[in-house]
């Protein structure tokens, strides 16, 4: 579980982050979802300790993040996986020597251990038969399905995921979201992913939080949107006409009920 309180966050006297409080928990993907500039990518950054707040704290399982020496942050860190928006992977590297390369920088397991870890977590993504191509040899899906791979190789408790769909086709997408929520639970990660797709939402999303302008303007479930009174997370959530039709259509139905 990730407990954040009170998290307040500026850059040159201007508050980007304004008194944040949720709770991620466990088994769940727990999606952030705001418009651009809206201070989602500055609070993940907080939540992985790559800036840190003016005030709060950001518990994980009790243990204070800000307040950490390095010892104690490089030991949490390495209890979080990372998927980043552009895959990250190393060109020069083949794919499987891509998913070793967070076992070989934290364990002194012997290669043979090593290997048949990434080759597992390869597996799991059903990419085992890719294994010896290089980044540039597979297509975006794969190499996202890579990236996650590497992220879980080492059995993470959290997983966090910078908009995981960028830059996919829909049909790829939505394999991607049922890829990282199936993982979400069989290893009873939190996950927190970072998203502008809607789709994601709707499919895959157990936790919901809203932040507009810096403040967490709304949380709650995929299907509390679609019943929302919110004006500012409608207006963001439904800004497309399909969104708005679905709504149309959930509003007719429990009028008609």
């Amino acid at each position: 579980m990730i407990d954040v309180r009170n998290i307040i966050k500026s850059f040159d006297d201007k508050e980007i982050i304004k008194d944040i409080s949720v709770t991620f928990d466990p088994g769940k993907t727990n999606l952030i979802i705001g418009r651009s500039g809206s201070g989602k990518t500055v609070f993940m950054k907080i939540l992985i300790g790559l800036l840190r707040p003016d005030s709060g704290q950001v518990l994980y399982n009790g243990r204070n993040l800000p307040s950490m020496r390095k010892k104690e942050l490089n030991a949490l860190r390495r209890e979080m996986g990372m998927l980043f928006q552009g895959s990250a992977l190393f060109d020069s590297m083949t794919v499987l020597e891509n998913v070793m390369f967070p076992l070989d920088m934290f364990t002194k397991e012997a290669r043979k251990e090593r290997e048949k870890r990434a080759i597992f977590c390869l597996e799991r993504v059903n990419l085992k038969d890719a294994a010896n191509l290089y980044p540039g040899e597979i297509s975006g899906g794969m190499m996202k399905r890579a990236a996650i791979a590497r992220a879980i190789a080492l059995n993470p408790k959290y997983l966090f995921c910078d908009e995981p769909n960028s830059g996919l086709d829909p049909k790829t997408s939505l394999l991607i979201d049922d890829l990282i929520h199936d993982i979400t639970i069989e290893y009873k990660m939190t996950t927190v992913i970072n998203t502008h797709d809607m789709n994601s939402v709707m499919n895959i999303g157990e936790k919901i939080v809203f932040i507009n302008e810096g403040k967490k303007e709304w949380e709650g479930t995929k299907d509390g949107i679609m019943n929302s009174t919110n004006k500012t997370l409608n207006d963001f959530v439904f800004a497309s006409d399909l969104f708005k039709r679905v709504k149309e259509v959930e509003n007719a139905s429990y009028e008609e009920g």
